[in-house]
C-alpha cells in the first residue's frame, strides 16, 4: 500500500459508459487518470466517450478549459490505484464483485485516497462490509452523461470523516460537478427511485397498450420534461398553486393521491411478450439512428439546454456561471503549457 496519495490523479476502475464518463470528466479538467478494466476493448470505447466528451464539454463552458491530463492504461489494479488521489469504482451492478474490487482497491491504495463508488443502488454500509477502512469509501452516483451532466449523489454512510467528505465535494465542485450530500443511506439513493417510480408506470402503460414507447417520451420532452430540467418538481408544483404557493397547491391536488391513476405499487411482468413488446416499439421510435448518432444528439441539446440556462443563471446554468469563473481564477494562477 502507498503511504500517501499523487495530487491531481485519478484511477477509475471499470471503463464502462460509466467510467469512461469519469475518465472524460476528469481528464478534460487536467487531471492524470490511470484506468484499469480487464477488458480488451477497453481503451476503444472509452476512446469513443472522449470524442463525444471533447466536443460538448467545453461547448459548455465559456473560458478554456485546462490543459488535458495524461491518460494511462494500467496492466494491474494495483499500478491503477497506488498513487490516485481519487479511486472511482464502476464495475457492474453485483454485490460480490464490488466487495472483490473494493477489497482489493483498499489493499493497494493509499490511507490518505478517496475511495468513490458508482453504484446506483447499493448503500454504503452493504459496500463497505468487508473493508478493513470502511471510513475512506462513499457512493458517488453519476448520472450520464457524467462529463456533461453535473448531479452526483454524493452518500457517505452512517459513520463517516467530516473532512474526508469535504474534500471529496470540493474535487467534485472543481471538475464542474454538483454534489448532492444525501443525508440518509437508501437503496437508489434520492434520483433512481424517483425514476424508478416513472419507469414501472411506464412499463404499465405499454403493457396495458394505453401508450407506446414514443407516445411516452413524447409526453416528457414536449411537456413536464421541459419544466423539470429548470425547476425540478416542487419549484414546478409552486407555480401551479398560484400565489398562495405550495400549501394551495396541495390542498387543491393532494386528494388526487388516493385516486386509482398509478400503479406504482404493482410491477408488470417482464415476459418475452412485454419485452419484445417494448424493443419493437423502441426500434420503430428510434432504430433509424445508431448509438453513438443517439449520443452526439443527445449532447448537443443538453448543450444548447445548458447553455440558455447559463444565460438566465439559473439551475444549472447558474453551477456552470461558477464553475466558469472557477476556471477563469485558476488559469489566471496556472502556467500555459505548450501543446
Amino acid at each position: 500500500m502507498s503511504t500517501s496519495a499523487s495530487a491531481n490523479t485519478v484511477a477509475i476502475i471499470g471503463g464502462g459508459v460509466i467510467g469512461g464518463g469519469w475518465v472524460a470528466r476528469f481528464l478534460l479538467h487536467g487531471w492524470n487518470v490511470n484506468v484499469y478494466d480487464k477488458d480488451p476493448d477497453a481503451a476503444d470505447k472509452i476512446a469513443a466517450v472522449l470524442d463525444n466528451a471533447r466536443l460538448s464539454l467545453p461547448a459548455i463552458a465559456d473560458v478554456e478549459l485546462p490543459q488535458e491530463g495524461t491518460l494511462n492504461y494500467c496492466d494491474s489494479l494495483e499500478a491503477a490505484v497506488s498513487q490516485a488521489q481519487w479511486i472511482q469504482e464502476s464495475v457492474p451492478e453485483r454485490l460480490d464483485i464490488k466487495h472483490s474490487v473494493l477489497q482489493a482497491i483498499e489493499n493497494h491504495a493509499s490511507a490518505d485516497a478517496l475511495i468513490g463508488s458508482s453504484t446506483s443502488g447499493f448503500t454504503p454500509t452493504e459496500l463497505k462490509q468487508p473493508l478493513k477502512r470502511p471510513n475512506q469509501l462513499f457512493v458517488a452516483h453519476p448520472f450520464n452523461p457524467v462529463y456533461l451532466l453535473p448531479l452526483v449523489e454524493l452518500v457517505p454512510g452512517e459513520t463517516y470523516d467530516d473532512v474526508q467528505l469535504g474534500r471529496a465535494m470540493d474535487i467534485l465542485t472543481s471538475i464542474g460537478m454538483k454534489p448532492l450530500h444525501v443525508r440518509a443511506e437508501l437503496p437508489a439513493h434520492i434520483a433512481d427511485r424517483f425514476l424508478e417510480a416513472v419507469w414501472r408506470e411506464a412499463l404499465w402503460m405499454i403493457k396495458d397498450d394505453v401508450a407506446t414507447t414514443g407516445e411516452i417520451d413524447d409526453a416528457i420532452r414536449f411537456g413536464f420534461g421541459l419544466r423539470w430540467a429548470q425547476m425540478g418538481l416542487f419549484e414546478t408544483y409552486r407555480i401551479a398553486g398560484g400565489e398562495a404557493g405550495m400549501a394551495h397547491f396541495i390542498a387543491q391536488f393532494g386528494p388526487c393521491l388516493s385516486w386509482p391513476w398509478t400503479k406504482l405499487m404493482d410491477v408488470p411482468e417482464l415476459d418475452d411478450a412485454l419485452i419484445k413488446k417494448i424493443a419493437d416499439q423502441s426500434d420503430a421510435q428510434s432504430g433509424h439512428f445508431s448509438i453513438r448518432e443517439l449520443e452526439r444528439i443527445r449532447d448537443d441539446n443538453l448543450v444548447g439546454m445548458m447553455q440558455a440556462l447559463k444565460a438566465r443563471n439559473w439551475g444549472a446554468g447558474a453551477l456552470l456561471n461558477e464553475h466558469d469563473k472557477r476556471l477563469q481564477a485558476l488559469a489566471s494562477i496556472t502556467p500555459v503549457k505548450d501543446a
